[in-house]
């Protein structure tokens, strides 16, 4: 997109770039750890950015000494001469001219009100292009779960079974409790837990205690005496008091749960209670997971419903129509995307087995596309979404690219400001 040509600095010194580091998204300079020859001498250090050589002095970096490693200072326009680091050692710069019209396409991606801003360029990419964007945008954001992962096991003093099951409750909470269900999974103790697992009831009062809910404050006052009336409260409750003073247990905040604008099956109760048969049952393990072969195997694995009281109930003391409140066919689906796919490629990286690795990356092509409003706006585009690979790269690209407005760094941005597009309503 920029004109090809010698890079030469305002004092005509040949800049020769080896290594352009690595791109800053946090305050201070924009490039860290790049490596170049300016005028035959080579320099290791960082490179700051600006559409004017002004904009130095207008950000004050001449007094701030985090940019005192800067070794080279590219620009749009150089309107200084001069630019002094705050240690008074003169920068080198470079002026590189943006044709006008790379200029007018990104401002125009800046601006367009609607998403996706490079819509209108999407008919015309080729589908290789497009495949290999979405394959790298797959694997980028299955990396990144990765990392999440990684730094639960680190938290679990090296367990991944414990991570395991972390990273399973967070999943359980469906985006509104998720921190607080990745928070109430961090405060049971599996080991404990593990010497009452053939007892159903145990395992709930475990579970609902650790999660405040068997304080009589977190059941709404409306239904205060129906839970006390009914009994079932006040037996978990006493023999959560017996299990926490056996075990030193400390049951976290019931106010970080939220209600507000959720289905009734959404509950924490009910996911709570959904867990605590799957944990009852034998089935929210590590190893029996990597054992599954098949998208069908892990659905099954991951069948669930609630325990009897709450087939009756949805809150303490409020009863509903009979259902079991079994975890359903899409909600287990997402599970094995969000939380499957994701351990299994964090695993398989931790114990150097790429067939694991392998396994995840063939379940997200197994599976249909997650359905929602990103996926089905990048398909008004003529974007074809197909699989959960498909829509998990999309995701991806919504939350690291677009929402930052990083279209310099996105394949489909990049052809956008190279070609352009028709800017025409939808």
């Amino acid at each position: 997109m920029l004109p090809l040509g010698d890079l030469l600095t305002t004092d005509g010194q040949l800049v020769e770039v080896i290594d352009p580091g690595l791109h800053n998204r946090n305050a201070g300079p924009d490039f860290f750890n790049a490596k170049m020859k300016i005028g035959g001498t080579l320099w290791v250090g960082n490179v700051e950015i600006h559409d004017r050589a002004s904009d130095w002095y207008r950000h004050k970096h001449e007094r701030d000494a985090a940019y005192n490693n800067v070794v080279l200072h590219v620009c749009g326009n150089i309107d200084t001469d001069e630019v002094l680091t705050a240690d008074g050692r003169r920068l080198p710069q470079v002026q590189v001219t943006v044709p006008s019209q790379v200029s007018e396409h990104y401002e125009q991606l800046l601006h367009i009100d609607q998403y996706p801003p490079c819509y209108a360029i999407i008919p015309s990419l080729s589908p290789l292009m497009v495949h290999s964007w979405m394959s790298a945008l797959q694997t980028e954001r299955l990396e990144q779960k990765t990392q999440a992962i990684r730094q639960r096991v680190e938290r679990c003093d090296g367990s991944w079974e414990a991570a395991y099951f972390a990273t399973l409750a967070r999943n359980f909470g469906f985006g509104i409790n998720g921190d607080a269900f990745e928070r109430w999974a961090a405060s049971v103790p599996l080991s404990a837990v593990g010497h009452h697992r053939d007892d159903l009831f145990q395992v709930e009062a475990f579970f609902m205690g650790q999660a405040g809910l068997l304080e009589l404050e977190s059941v709404p006052e409306r239904y205060r005496d129906g839970a006390l009336t009914e009994g079932y409260f006040t037996r978990l409750r006493n023999e959560y008091l017996y299990l926490k003073h056996k075990f030193s247990l400390q049951p976290i905040d019931h106010h970080i749960w939220r209600f507000l604008r959720l289905r009734p099956q959404n509950f924490p109760h009910i996911r709570i209670s959904q867990l605590a048969q799957l944990y009852f049952d034998r089935k929210a393990s590590l190893s029996q997971i990597v054992d599954c072969q098949s998208v069908d195997q892990l659905l099954q694995a991951l069948d669930t419903h609630a325990t009897p009281y709450w087939q009756t109930h949805f809150l303490f003391g409020s009863e509903s129509r009979r259902s079991e409140k079994r975890l359903s066919v899409a909600s287990r689906r997402l599970i094995v995307i969000n939380t499957v796919v994701p351990i299994l490629f964090a695993y398989g990286r931790h114990r150097h087995d790429e067939r694991l690795c392998d396994r995840a990356f063939d379940l997200l092509e197994e599976m249909q596309a997650e359905q929602n409003h990103i996926t089905r706006m990048w398909q008004q585009c003529g974007l074809g979404v197909t699989t959960a690979g498909d829509s998990q790269a999309l995701i991806q690209l919504k939350n690291e690219y677009c929402n930052r407005k990083d279209c310099l760094r996105c394949r489909f941005g990049y052809e956008y400001l190279k070609k352009g597009a028709p800017v025409t309503p939808r």
